[in-house]
């Protein structure tokens, strides 16, 4: 019975552990979103050849702008690209693996592929900059060509981007 009761909390931390673990769709946007996609345009008999899925995933790249034509080109999908690691994505969606998983995959093998992100578009009158990833606040003062000298936390960005605020947003009524 103890031996049973250690056995199953070890299987629960296992799983708790994996989960906790596993890639969400914020963490590799560009990729989920895109293998999403591709899997979603394949028909039933191309999913089950990964040499079918590769040729599809070329063509389908050559249609490509953006973050998407970045991915392609990390994967190896473009004929410019340096390197290629096509059977990753081709094998396991062969297999009906989801984007997620292909692309915590194609992270182990290219750490880059996971930093591909969609530019947000951010409300600066209804946004809580609090709320906000020091990434985004420095792309609010990159964007309106501004710096934040001497900038070290999050609290600095903010402020600076609030004596800014008056000078960039439009209060239209």
């Amino acid at each position: 019975m103890n031996t049973t009761y250690v056995v199953l909390l070890t299987c629960f931390i296992a799983v708790l552990a994996q989960s906790a673990l596993a890639l969400k769709e914020d963490d590799c946007e560009v990729c989920v979103k895109t293998v999403r996609r591709f899997s979603d345009s394949l028909d039933d008999a191309t999913k089950k050849d990964y040499k079918q899925i590769e040729t599809a995933f070329k063509k389908f790249c050559k249609t490509q702008k953006n973050k998407e034509h970045r991915f392609c080109y990390y994967l190896g999908g473009l004929e410019e690209s340096a390197t290629g690691i096509l059977n990753e994505l081709s094998k396991p969606l062969s297999w009906s693996m989801p984007a997620e998983k292909v692309c915590e995959k194609l992270k182990k093998k290219d750490a880059q592929i996971c930093d591909l992100r969609y530019e947000k578009q951010i409300d600066l009158n209804n946004v809580d900059l609090k709320k906000l990833k020091v990434r985004d606040l420095k792309k609010i003062l990159n964007d309106w060509d501004e710096t934040c000298e001497g900038c070290l936390e999050k609290s600095d960005f903010i402020k600076r981007i609030e004596e800014l605020k008056p000078q960039y947003s439009r209060n239209e009524l």
